[in-house]
């Protein structure tokens, strides 16, 4: 069986999009932001709770204080990319539900009044959006450097809030020179799926 999907927005998406490590100093819009955003904002979370939140990082001085924040391999990347975004999940997202999922809007209650159940909740489906947040961009024409190299602490504290568990830093942009390592081995679908 095929794939209903166009093979060439198949290789876009997937097959030959790559992780970045350099980039042209084309600029990203905050218009390419916003449909990135307006496309991905669809893909499914539990209760539709949509904990992911988004920190873009434009300024020079904003960039500079982030890159005291990575790991040494990832601090070039972080200086040089057009557009780096914070990702991180709000722990409070439930505050939103009652117009999320408004046909149980007693679930930010039920399910997520203690500060545990919201944190686990939060990081899985704020770290599914993360992996929808990468689709978007490659739907856009662009690239993604999706890194966890980071101080993670020293980034809640320089950007977020007690609130907010940062999840990665995405460099954004087109692709530079030499952007791509060699392709990395992946799993084969029998060493993946079994059938019970």
């Amino acid at each position: 069986m095929s794939l209903v999907l166009d093979p060439t927005a198949q290789d876009l998406l997937f097959r030959e999009a790559r992780t970045a490590n350099t980039f042209t100093n084309e600029p990203v819009t905050e218009e390419q932001v916003q449909a990135i955003y307006d496309l991905v904002k669809y893909g499914p979370t539990a209760f539709n709770q949509s904990p992911l939140r988004i920190t873009l990082v434009r300024s020079a001085e904003a960039r500079e204080r982030l890159v005291q924040h990575m790991a040494e391999g990832n601090q070039a990347k972080t200086a040089t990319a057009p557009l780096v975004a914070i990702l991180s999940a709000d722990n409070e997202f439930h505050e939103e539900l009652p117009a999320l999922f408004p046909h149980f809007p007693q679930a930010k209650d039920v399910f997520f009044s203690e500060r545990p159940a919201r944190e686990g909740a939060a990081a899985l489906n704020a770290s599914l959006q993360a992996a929808y947040f990468i689709i978007g961009v490659r739907a856009a024409g662009l690239a993604a450097g999706p890194m966890t190299g980071l101080d993670f602490e020293g980034v809640r504290k320089e950007f977020l809030d007690d609130d907010h568990t940062p999840l990665m830093v995405v460099n954004i942009g087109r692709p530079g020179p030499d952007a791509w390592f060699p392709r990395s081995p992946r799993l084969a679908y029998e060493d993946v799926v079994t059938t019970v």
